[in-house]
């Protein structure tokens, strides 16, 4: 069934089709009306079926409509059992689709994004064949440590009533204590670099493994992990159910999914956001205006929790340094922290004790954290399917949610690079009034920004900035080159620094003026 179509049954039968946007969401009266309009009313019973990325509905005559429910897909009533107390009563729409075609012994490439439910997609039905204190028949490969924590920890809660043992492997900790836990594991979430130091240690066994899932591939692949990957596959057994979960599908993981998965089915759901919900807006403000601006912004716009994204490790420092001199409660997330040190952020904004994580897209790839309200792009991403991703954490849940771009031009070349996906309705906004407040890069204090003297001096609940009003002024209408990249090391497995080239105000602009 495709998503996004209302359907009309008589009796077993299609009759009529409509868009489930038109397909009413309220009284029996207003369900009756429209499904009378879409086809002739009849005495015998008729079922309207209505499937959105939210959930599928299903009305039976004049009764109350019935919301699938995990009980509907066929799982053991112990899974059932752990997800009720987790919270979670209708399943997504990517867990509806991959769910019984994981139990039939499918293989599955899987496009969704964080927060569309795929780990309990791909962990309930596999958990379901696990055999208790049957060895490891189950290993799942994530990107980044943070992933392979959370991943590992939701795989224990669904599997707690049915005594299923799973265990993470990452590297930057001790590795006795894993290869202990490896002895009573049944699954094994892990990052390739670990999982391939057990391999050469002869420390794990994989000749059981009988399910081999594959997360945030495209970020694995773009970190660089694709021979690391390979080698892990050639590690366990050729017959196996292999599932494979990736936000974006670049030629590389098309080139994987060609190789090892055999006739896979394939499911993509978009990422769990309304957007009707989602206001998306950008600012077009001088290079540098834009951390007095994002201050501004977070100081008089934001009410909830807001996420931050920089290109490189060094900018997410600054900046989160800089937010927390001016009086914001602030934390950097990326891969040059120490394990500890990331998973104490990711803490404290989950339970709320800080507003504001300025992370890279690596680092925060597969974290979900609930009650986002804000997301800002401080450094614009290269392209919409990042765009795209970053924004989806936010506007969940029936929740409202801002994303918003601080547009300077050296981020031109990306920004049209994003505004290429014609689905991205981004409304440009015309600069506030806001004060100057001090940065700091390196030793050397610098002040920057602009205001029209009013608009930085109202209250909110950040400290008031250091600073004085300045004269108002407009954006910059020159449209030089821009580089790709704040200066600093790279995100990711490389070590190469990222080209920067300069702006003269001069020469060719954008395909879009801004």
């Amino acid at each position: 069934m495709l998503y996004g179509l209302a359907v009309v049954f008589w009796e077993s039968t299609v009759v009529a089709c409509g868009e489930a946007g038109d397909a009413p969401y309220g009284t029996p009266s207003r369900i009756r009306a429209w499904r009378e309009s879409v086809a002739p009313p009849k005495k015998k019973s008729w079922i309207l079926l209505i499937m959105t990325e939210k959930t599928t509905m299903l009305y039976k005559g004049r009764h109350s409509p019935y919301t699938m429910k995990f009980e509907d897909l066929g799982i053991d009533p112990k899974l059932v059992q752990a997800v009720r107390e987790l919270g979670f009563e209708e399943p997504t729409p990517i867990q509806q689709q991959a769910i019984p075609e994981i139990k039939k012994g499918r293989d599955m490439a899987g496009q969704s994004g964080t927060g569309s439910g795929k780990t309990a997609a791909f962990g309930l039905p596999i958990i379901e064949k696990i055999q208790q204190k049957g060895g490891i028949q189950a290993l799942i490969l994530t990107p980044t440590r943070e992933l392979c924590i959370q991943v590992n920890d939701a795989l224990n809660s669904f599997g707690k009533h049915m005594r299923i043992h799973s265990t993470p492997v990452f590297g930057g900790v001790g590795i006795n204590p894993q290869i202990d836990a490896l002895r009573y594991a049944e699954i094994v979430v892990g990052t390739p670099g670990r999982i391939l130091d057990h391999l050469e240690r002869r420390t794990v066994d994989f000749s059981k493994v009988r399910f081999l899932i594959l997360d945030e591939a495209d970020k694995m692949f773009e970190m660089g992990f694709v021979e690391d990957v390979e080698r892990i596959i050639g590690a366990v057994p050729r017959k196996r159910q292999t599932l494979l979960f990736s936000a974006t599908v670049p030629s590389s993981v098309n080139s994987l999914i060609r190789r090892h998965l055999q006739d896979p089915v394939t499911i993509k759901t978009n990422i769990h956001v309304d957007r009707s919900l989602l206001h998306q807006v950008y600012y077009n403000v001088p290079q540098h205006d834009k951390f007095s601006l994002l201050f501004h912004l977070l100081k008089n716009k934001t009410e909830g929790l807001a996420m931050v994204f920089t290109a490189t490790r060094r900018e997410a420092d600054v900046v989160s340094r800089n937010l927390h001199l001016n009086g914001v409660k602030a934390m950097a997330i990326h891969g040059g922290l120490t394990q500890s040190r990331r998973l104490h952020v990711l803490d404290q904004l989950k339970k709320e004790h800080i507003d504001v994580m300025v992370a890279t897209d690596v680092a925060a790839r597969g974290i979900d954290v609930k009650n986002i309200s804000h997301v800002y792009n401080y450094d614009v991403p290269k392209t919409s399917d990042e765009y795209t991703h970053r924004i989806g954490r936010t506007a969940r849940a029936g929740a409202e949610g801002d994303a918003v771009t601080l547009l300077t031009e050296r981020d031109y070349e990306n920004f049209n690079n994003v505004l290429r996906d014609r689905t991205l309705q981004v409304k440009r906004e015309e600069l506030p009034k806001f004060e100057r407040v001090q940065f700091m890069r390196g030793e050397s204090r610098e002040r920057r920004g602009f205001s029209g003297g009013r608009g930085g001096s109202g209250g909110g609940r950040f400290g008031a900035p250091r600073g004085g009003g300045y004269g108002s002024q407009g954006p910059r209408r020159s449209y030089g080159s821009s580089s790709k990249s704040e200066e600093g090391r790279s995100e990711g497995r490389s070590d190469g620094r990222p080209q920067r080239s300069h702006s003269t105000g001069q020469g060719q602009g954008p395909r879009r003026r801004y």
